[in-house]
């Protein structure tokens, strides 16, 4: 399965750099598939294979295929590349001309001394067009990035500063309130059937390290005790060795220890090899999970994303 976190920026080079390596390629004078191109210059550039599968947030297509897509048409659309059939391109004579100068490096400020380059750069100013990825690049001289990455980036910060922000409201919230959005969390994870059962079930028991008890589905064919505390200090492996007794004397065979600070290595390693399962999590996987199952936050804006649809196009 492909990550779909943040992509290595630093090892996948940028589109920019990518564009001497494209119009070599071309050199030869032939046509050119896309997805050939995409494994030649990836073997040329060494990438792992986890580089090569490296996917953008939105998981529709990996970064460095979307960075030789913005190289390719950036270059086609200074004149240096044609597309004599979809899906294919190749090398143009002012495309040949400008490799003939041997240039160590072919970037925006290189294709700005065409024409064409920038008649499409005035164009995109004036009527806010958008390029072949289906998104209107932002200025190039203020950064390496494609827009996707631009976007990528800019939603990976978003996220690190929501997750940030809901785990300091967390840690405020009284004790009372922190059983409520593991109630809240749980329910929109799927478990405990309707919110009033497992409201029910937390806060109840409080049984030798057992805070509460929850249906692991809505038909209640299985339970999952839970252990939530807000905690200043990291949780060690007393504090799992304490809960996994309670599990035993219950006879449970599943328990979740969720906590607002972190947990010790020794807890993290002891909770991986006994045989009762325990799921340990800290505050940052708890903020990430509340941002994913939208519990504390709201949306405040949404941006889609389109690419050209080839299969319309391709039936005509």
């Amino acid at each position: 399965m492909h990550k779909l976190g943040k992509p290595n920026l630093v090892t996948i080079p940028d589109y920019q750099t990518l564009m001497l390596p494209v119009l070599k390629l071309a050199s030869d004078g032939k046509e050119h598939k896309f997805s050939q191109a995409v494994e030649e210059l990836a073997d040329k550039f060494n990438l792992s294979t986890e580089e090569r599968n490296e996917l953008l947030p939105s998981g529709s297509q990996a970064v460095f295929n979307n960075r030789v897509g913005w190289a390719r048409s950036y270059l086609k659309q200074a004149g240096l590349l044609a597309s004599p059939r979809r899906g294919l391109f190749t090398i143009t004579k002012t495309g040949n001309e400008l490799l003939a100068t041997n240039p160590s490096r072919i970037d925006v400020s290189t294709l700005e001394q065409f024409p064409e380059f920038i008649e499409f750069k005035n164009r995109k100013k004036e009527k806010g067009d958008q390029d072949e990825a289906g998104v209107t690049p932002a200025p190039e001289k203020e950064s390496t990035l494609t827009p996707e990455d631009a976007l990528a980036s800019a939603y990976n910060m978003l996220r690190l500063t929501l997750e940030s922000e809901i785990l300091i409201a967390v840690k405020e919230s009284s004790p009372s309130f922190f059983e409520r959005v593991v109630v809240d969390l749980l329910v929109k994870m799927g478990y405990g059937g309707n919110r009033q059962d497992a409201g029910r079930a937390l806060g109840k028991s409080g049984d030798g390290g057992i805070d509460g008890i929850i249906n692991e589905d809505r038909l209640g064919l299985d339970v999952i005790y839970i252990q939530a505390k807000r905690w200043e200090g990291v949780v060690g492996r007393p504090e799992i060795q304490k809960f996994a007794g309670a599990l035993q004397g219950q006879r449970a065979r599943k328990g979740v220890f969720i906590t607002t600070s972190s947990f010790t290595k020794e807890a993290r390693e002891y909770a991986s090899v006994i045989e009762t399962k325990i799921i340990l999590i800290d505050g940052g996987h708890l903020s990430k999970l509340m941002a994913e199952h939208n519990v504390g936050v709201s949306t405040v804006g949404q941006y889609e994303v389109k690419k050209l649809d080839s299969d319309y196009f391709d039936s005509e």
